[in-house]
């Protein structure tokens, strides 16, 4: 039987994690796959996973009344997606599809959650590789917005 452990340990978020939590966290891994159009998560759902994205590419976008869906992001092999898993109140906020045929791996976060109550070393360096990425993103939004709205002078 084929294990997820050698693909965990290559992804770029994992990388340089001691064996020992690459050999822990597989045990919260699946393998997953989404065909072009198809949802992996809708905003306000409830979220208990994130996905490391091996090939493929994936759109977050947010749905507005006005406008329809916009797009935020655009994530690609190699890049992690999802975060909403490690924050109460555990629900998405945000739309997010494959735009074409997507294959990951799917992080169970409840059961990550689990696991870095046993062991806080575990959750702290997820804890700051999650960190790390919320801020990339946050700044990403904020260079958007002045795409969208400039500046003032």
């Amino acid at each position: 039987m084929e294990t997820l452990e050698p693909l965990i340990a290559e992804h770029p978020f994992f990388r340089d994690l001691p064996r020992e939590y690459i050999h822990l966290i597989t045990g919260c891994a699946s393998n997953v796959r989404f065909d072009a159009g198809q949802y992996l998560f809708r905003e306000e759902d409830e979220a208990n996973q994130f996905y490391l994205i091996r090939q493929g590419k994936i759109a977050v976008e947010v749905f507005t009344p006005q406008q329809g869906r916009l797009l935020i992001q655009t994530m690609g092999a190699g890049e992690v997606l999802g975060w909403s898993w490690l924050v109460p109140p555990y629900k998405w906020r945000f739309d997010s599809r494959a735009i074409e045929l997507t294959r990951a791996i799917s992080m169970d976060g409840k059961c990550l959650r689990a696991k870095c109550e046993d062991d806080p070393r575990l959750g702290y360096e997820l804890f700051k590789r999650f960190s790390a990425i919320i801020a990339e993103r946050l700044h990403a939004t904020r260079l958007q917005m002045l795409d969208i709205y400039g500046t003032s002078e």
